[in-house]
């Protein structure tokens, strides 16, 4: 036995012996979590399969392109002086794929083979299950329902401020009360394209009697600029809380929880040490069927899944229905794709679903003052509301710019700029529940005024 031993391990003694080698040396760096010989390997691969037009759109190829332009643009991001700072990363790998897109700048395969990919697969839903039932089965039951309950109070007072002050600047600015309202203020808080570009676009149609196609193209360019207005002010907020470090719980919300770091982070290291890769796949199935429970809520009733995914990992907390190896397993699942995926996904977001042109479009004085004047109050009132709430500022007034962000893509990228992926069961709060109060209670005033 022991001799055999001596055997198993020689190999691995030539290998520690020989990691000196350059190939090996070259293995240590590394664009974002892609060792250098295998991101060029990589790059070699992608040009190869452009020039025989042969990229397909499987799982294996998309996750070998996403993940080469993703880590790349986010490490551009990351090293731009001021840029990084204020979440470069994630603007850098969501925006510019969106204007290189745009300007035909890329091969026309890869942005095929990457919008086949995204539409077809659902990979955005899978990233937001696995955040959404990981964070909150590893959060402390205590901190879940003071959180929750308490999120909604900054989160209306924030919605109603942003709309006082937008309404005003825009009407000062010449755009006119109506126009400000219907197109720019409550787009920017309706919860993204598909549960509030598109509604509000179907009900101003009908109810104001004017195409669907004109409706929609004057919402979404606030909805998009909004968003990335959002994006960057969570990054000014990461770094205002490295300043100001009794301001944030780095991803804990409320403050009366006990313990210096938030209850995610204080399981990190327990959890990760026990990992299981049992309990990793029991987390990540539990996800799933959380996820697909929703969506046959939303085919039988109408209601969203996400927020149904949401109330049931909720559920499944308070009434402890998981035992904790499970509950750690799922923790582990979304901090696995926090740190695989969330670059990978960004760049397909920005490939397949943030159409340049229309965020451009917003670009003009007024509109911009008048949108960064609804974000920016947004935040500010969520900052304040929470410290008076003896919440952490920090982590509220993110979670209130998630409601002026672009649905779930938007919360991806704003709680990335931000560095707290661990918010996105608050961000799916504001931006999913937020955004259909929003809209409903627009389109029910708009019918009795018309």
């Amino acid at each position: 036995m022991e001799q055999r031993s001596e055997v198993q391990s020689l190999p691995f003694q030539t290998i520690k012996e020989k990691d000196d080698n350059f190939i090996a040396r070259a293995m240590n760096i590394t664009i974002g979590i892609i060792p250098l010989p295998v991101y060029l390997l990589l790059l070699a691969l992608i040009v190869t399969f452009v020039y025989m037009h042969d990229l397909k759109s499987d799982i294996l190829t998309s996750i070998a392109v996403m993940g080469f332009f993703g880590f790349t643009f986010a490490q551009i991001g990351k090293s731009i002086p001021v840029v990084r700072s204020i979440g470069g990363a994630a603007i850098i790998a969501t925006f510019i794929p969106s204007a290189i897109v745009y300007y035909h700048l890329i091969p026309n395969d890869i942005v095929k083979s990457t919008t086949e990919f995204t539409e077809n697969s659902n990979f955005l839903y899978l990233f937001i299950s696995a955040i959404v039932v990981g964070s909150i089965l590893g959060m402390k039951r205590e901190t879940l329902v003071r959180a929750f309950l308490k999120i909604f109070i900054p989160l209306i007072a924030g919605s109603i401020a942003a709309a006082a002050v937008g309404l005003a600047v825009g009407t000062m600015l010449g755009l006119g009360f109506q126009h400000t309202l219907l197109y720019i203020v409550l787009p920017i808080m309706a919860g993204g394209v598909g549960e509030g570009a598109i509604p509000l676009s179907i009900g101003y149609s009908e109810i104001m009697h004017m195409p669907q196609g004109d409706a929609f193209a004057l919402v979404l360019p606030s909805i998009m600029f909004g968003s990335l207005t959002a994006v960057i002010l969570s990054g000014v907020l990461n770094v205002i809380g490295k300043k100001k470090p009794e301001w944030t719980g780095n991803g804990k919300v409320d403050r009366s929880e006990s313990g210096d770091v938030s209850s995610l982070e204080s399981h990190d290291n327990e959890k990760e040490s026990v990992f299981n890769l049992t309990n990793f796949a029991s987390g990540g199935i539990l996800a799933v069927t959380l996820y697909l429970v929703g969506m046959l809520s939303h085919d039988l009733f109408g209601f969203p899944a996400p927020v149904m995914m949401l109330l049931l990992a909720v559920a499944i907390k308070l009434f402890r229905l998981a035992p904790a190896h499970i509950e750690s397993g799922a923790f582990s699942v979304s901090r696995f794709f926090s740190t695989a995926v969330t670059y990978p996904l960004l760049f397909a977001i920005g490939v397949s679903m943030t159409p340049w042109d229309k965020l451009i479009a917003a670009f003009n004085a007024a509109n911009i003052i008048t949108i960064f004047s609804v974000v920016i109050t947004m935040i500010t009132v969520g900052f304040f509301t929470g410290k008076w709430l003896n919440m952490y500022p920090i982590e509220i007034a993110i979670i209130n710019a998630c409601h002026s962000g672009q649905g779930g893509t938007g919360d991806i990228a704003i709680l990335s700029a931000a560095e707290r992926l661990e918010l996105m069961p608050f961000a799916q709060v504001s931006t999913r529940i937020g955004g259909a109060i929003t809209v409903t209670l627009t389109l029910l005033i708009l019918a009795q005024i018309y």
